[in-house]
């Protein structure tokens, strides 16, 4: 262990999405590893359990506006970590702003440095000038190896790995949810449709006609494309086959009596909720979208691996995980020790291997 044991954690929040549920449980894999871990979010969202010490800078800043915010609150994270000796920082944030990167480089300074890219659309993690700011970074940590050459090949760096996400594998099959269908196939995640187009997945399902034998779809999440969805099952004529739930913080007993979930999205980083369905021993339907998701799904055994933007291939994909006993029994069989590999023990032990790395 190096002299200093303290790492802070900079997101975005802790509420909702898959890089705000990573960084919670990054938090309790270091803080197993002996390190002691200072959380710092940038907006009041906390939905997710994490381990450690918490700045919360969207209370602490509530009550000011605009530019000048900003400059407070990045000028209270340098401060906070000159005062708490912290030599060790992961950002977790996407960074698509050159200027609001360069005042972040200043923060940071000459500390231990790790940024996280968790999705394939880089250029949410890397604006203009991005040799400036990352080449020297200690760092640029993948959660897919399909990001890591993406970057490699635009950028020539040479300080890039990839780390995938962990999972953490339910102890016991957990009751039924009071709020669920009968039989249902299972969305979550972001309510966004210019990332996880729920075009695709309506259509998709209502080919599929799944739904004329009591198979419904449920979606769980939040996000700014509700009404949109709202107003797509509607024309699809869907009202009675399709249920929108918030977003939960358990999540898990939903996953455990779907049928299979599906994911439909346009592009990816390495989709938590794919992992998580696994892991609980259910299926998953997934487009081969940019990327992630064939580092995770072998087509025919853990679950269906579908060509992106494809409605009919989807919708026939749908059909047969439904109606195919033995496939769907292959699937389900194999699930959950497709995602061994990603356990939290071993995932921690990457981990430690990186930080512990002279």
């Amino acid at each position: 262990m190096k002299n200093n044991n303290k790492i802070a954690i900079v997101s975005a929040s802790l509420g909702v999405g898959g890089a705000e549920r990573f960084a919670g449980l990054l938090s309790f894999m270091l803080h197993d590893l002996g390190y002691e871990i200072h959380h710092i979010i940038i907006s009041d969202e906390i939905d997710f359990e994490y381990q450690g010490t918490l700045v919360n800078l969207g209370k602490l800043f509530a009550n000011e506006k605009g530019f000048f915010r900003a400059v407070k609150k990045g000028k209270y994270i340098a401060n906070y970590l000159f005062e708490n000796d912290i030599q060790v920082v992961i950002d977790n944030r996407s960074r698509p702003v050159f200027i609001r990167e360069v005042f972040t480089k200043w923060i940071y300074g000459k500390r231990r440095t790790y940024f996280m890219v968790h999705s394939a659309k880089l250029d949410m993690y890397f604006s203009k000038g991005a040799n400036y700011l990352y080449k020297k970074a200690t760092k640029l940590v993948c959660v897919s190896k399909a990001i890591e050459d993406k970057i490699c090949q635009k950028f020539n760096f040479k300080n890039t790995t990839t780390i995938y996400n962990p999972i953490i594998f339910p102890e016991s099959l957990a009751p039924k949810p009071s709020n669920t269908p009968e039989n249902y196939i299972l969305f979550f995640g972001r309510l966004e449709e210019e990332i996880k187009n729920f075009t695709l997945l309506l259509t998709a399902f209502s080919q599929s006609k799944v739904y004329e034998t009591g198979i419904h779809l449920l979606l769980i999440g939040e996000g700014s494309s509700k009404d949109f969805i709202i107003a797509k099952i509607k024309e699809l004529q869907l009202e009675g086959f399709v249920t929108m739930l918030p977003f939960q913080n358990n999540i898990t007993p939903y996953i455990q009596h779907a049928k299979y979930t599906i994911l439909t999205s346009r592009f990816e980083g390495f989709p938590m909720s794919v992992v998580e369905s696994l892991a609980a021993g259910i299926p998953v339907i997934s487009v081969d979208c940019e990327t992630g998701p064939k580092e995770i799904i072998q087509n025919n055994y853990n679950g269906l691996l579908v060509q992106n933007y494809d409605e009919k291939a989807l919708s026939e994909a749908i059909h047969n995980l439904i109606f195919d006993e033995n496939l769907y029994r292959i699937c389900k069989n194999n699930a959950q020790k497709s995602v061994e590999h990603l356990s939290l023990t071993t995932i921690a032990r990457h981990w430690k291997n990186l930080l512990e790395a002279k």
